[in-house]
């Protein structure tokens, strides 16, 4: 079979499993209702499906690094994942905060970022997947170019490009790790713009097909 194939192959049998699991879910979620047990956050179905719509893409080839490296991408993603939940979603931050860049530099300071990536990654052997990925994580954490949603924006668009970036894709992050180192490498990274010991910090896990 052909890498193409292969991909797309591999994409559409991750799609069919999450639909599987989104029916499980969907049915746990009506038992809870019943019962009168908590539920989820506003529009945390909607995200997941936007996730998992993309790292189906991303997987098998049809959503490529040239597409995701884009401050145009960052914006539509974030706005995607919240746009039921909040009507500035997508809107570059344009206020100050205690993290992040100025105001004024977000949109330049984000154009310029993916791009010098984007470059680095083509031209030179800077980067593995696996770095790449953590790079533009925490880079996108630095400017913080939202008011909130950062977070989740931020790591999938990190699972996005590593998945992309992998030629055989085998592999995606696994976000379960300890928050004071993770913040403690964030500021590190401030400092020397090396994603190096991050990457190593955050572990990854198989994608399951």
């Amino acid at each position: 079979m052909r890498e193409g194939d292969r991909r797309r192959t591999a994409g559409a049998v991750w799609r069919l499993k999450r639909f599987e699991l989104r029916r499980y879910a969907q049915f746990m979620w009506e038992v809870a209702e019943l019962v009168g047990s908590g539920g989820r956050r506003p529009g945390e179905g909607i995200q997941e499906q936007v996730s998992e719509g993309l790292i189906a893409a991303a997987i098998e080839g049809s959503l490529l690094l040239d597409e995701l490296l884009s401050d145009h991408f960052v914006r539509d993603l974030h706005s995607r994942l919240y746009r039921d939940i909040w009507v500035w979603a997508g809107r570059l931050r344009q206020h100050e905060v205690n993290i992040g860049v100025a105001p004024e530099q977000i949109a330049v300071e984000l154009r310029s970022t993916l791009d010098n990536i984007r470059y680095r990654w083509e031209r030179t052997d800077d980067f593995t997947p696996r770095v790449l990925g953590v790079t533009v994580h925490a880079e996108a954490v630095r400017i913080h170019p939202f008011i909130d949603g950062n977070g989740r924006t931020t790591r999938l668009l990190a699972d996005l490009a590593y998945i992309a970036a992998q030629e055989r894709v085998d592999f995606q992050y696994d976000w379960d790790i300890g928050k004071t180192r993770y913040i403690e490498l964030l500021r590190e990274f401030d400092v020397h713009r090396n994603a190096d010991q991050l990457a190593h910090f955050i572990g990854v896990q198989p994608i399951e097909l």
